[in-house]
């Protein structure tokens, strides 16, 4: 619809406006060709489509394809099924329509910041890589989903020290509604089942009421 390129063409000027360059195409194909063929940083993506796959379809095909940049949904499904699909599918983010352009920016330049600070963290035999969001245990890569990747890249940049359930969940669900009070626990269960399936000699202990720490067996 003519509405929509030219709500896309006025996103386009206003990033440019802010430094940040950005392409437009008007459909999900064109969408994942050009996404993957040139390693954005970021992919702001409306959930309804014309002609081909819509939003989350998009989405779900560029994680299949190990496209690995930022994606924030901007789209006028609000309600929570809407969210928590765009969620699932592989979206970072999700902002919903009207929106202010002053909180999508600052959104961007948030992750940006956080991504000049992403760097490889060693701890015995457990390697992450933030860039390349790989966990590997002896050089074989873990299977996690992205908030196990998240919550684990904050525990092994804090090995030894305790980090709090507050800074776990504002790195997982930094930009989502506050999950409930079990809900990290359970993460932290599925980590520490998935570390030891790889036979790493790193563990996650629970300070009880505080948060967690990561640090080697036997120490």
């Amino acid at each position: 619809m003519e509405d929509e390129k030219e709500a896309a063409e006025t996103l386009r000027w206003g990033l440019a406006e802010a430094g940040i360059p950005a392409d437009v195409v008007h459909n999900g194909r064109d969408a994942i060709e050009r996404a993957q063929a040139n390693g954005y940083d970021a992919v702001i993506l409306d959930v309804m489509l014309p002609d081909g796959p819509d939003g989350f379809a998009v989405c779900r095909s560029l994680r299949e394809m190990r496209v690995t940049s930022w994606v924030i949904m901007l789209t006028a499904l609000s309600a929570i099924p809407d969210r928590v699909s765009g969620l699932d599918s592989g979206a970072d983010d999700y902002l919903t329509k009207p929106y202010a352009f002053a909180e999508l920016l600052a959104r961007i330049r948030a992750r940006s910041r956080r991504e000049n600070g992403m760097r490889n963290t060693t701890l015995s035999d457990l390697l992450i890589d933030e860039m390349a969001r790989v966990a590997a245990v002896s050089g074989v890569p873990m299977a996690l989903t992205r908030k196990e990747f998240d919550l684990l890249a904050l525990l092994a940049q804090h090995a030894g020290r305790v980090v709090t359930d507050e800074q776990l969940v504002d790195r997982a669900w930094s930009y989502e509604s506050t999950p409930n009070s079990g809900l990290v626990d359970v993460y932290m269960s599925r980590l520490r089942t998935k570390l030891a399936r790889a036979g790493s000699g790193v563990r996650i202990l629970s300070v009880r009421g505080v948060g967690y720490r990561l640090e080697l067996e036997g120490v």
